[in-house]
């Protein structure tokens, strides 16, 4: 890792916080403009409500609330959510025997690394991230009133859930049998789910809007 590397990774995370910055004012902009959707697929003009008071105190009250916890668990609790080998002092000439993200990207990470071609599993780390998008382009309507009222698709969620603590799970596991090939299960189970779902998804609200 050179010095290129690292000033490329510091202005990535410098940057980033304008972007999410510049999201949150864009969906406030189009939640003051447009109002939003509800998990019953209603249209929204019908049943409205200000944007202030409500959604300015609701909002208030969630940012104070996360606040509050994340200053006790940083002050109090910090240490006790580090990795046991974040103590271990680093030492440049022996390569860790086990390096892994943090517990969210996990599942992304054993689809990496369940993956063996290089290429083939960058691909499969970016799909695994950006295939959940899949749920929500192309409709206008409530992606997630088809899981509500449909037992299939309501399995076939919570499958994926399943199989999605399955694959955070084996992130933290070494990279040695039988994990690998568990992951690599885990991998076409997670993605074959992902594309039924939002397939089924899409096609019956193809269906709703013909109707």
């Amino acid at each position: 890792m050179s010095n290129a590397t690292l000033v490329r990774f510091y202005t990535l995370h410098f940057l980033l916080p304008f972007v999410v910055l510049a999201r949150v004012l864009l969906h406030i902009f189009y939640l003051h403009t447009h109002g939003r959707s509800n998990p019953l697929g209603t249209p929204s003009n019908q049943n409205k409500v200000p944007f202030h008071y409500y959604f300015r105190v609701k909002d208030r009250v969630i940012y104070f609330m996360f606040l509050y916890i994340f200053i006790v668990v940083t002050l109090q609790f910090g240490y006790n959510l580090m990795d046991a080998e974040n103590w271990i002092p680093a030492n440049p000439l022996v390569t860790p025997t086990h390096i892994q993200p943090e517990w969210y990207f996990l599942f992304a990470y054993a689809i990496l690394r369940s993956i063996p071609n290089k290429l083939g599993g960058v691909l499969g780390l970016l799909l695994a991230v950006l295939s959940l998008f899949l749920f929500r382009i192309g409709s206008r309507q409530n992606l997630f009133r088809g899981f509500r009222r449909t037992p299939l698709t309501r399995l076939a969620f919570w499958r994926l859930v399943v199989v999605f603590l399955l694959l955070t799970w084996l992130g933290r596991c070494p990279a040695a049998s039988p994990y690998n090939e568990v992951g690599l299960l885990c991998t076409v189970a997670y993605f074959v789910l992902v594309g039924g779902i939002a397939a089924s998804t899409h096609i019956r609200q193809a269906s709703y809007n013909t109707l």
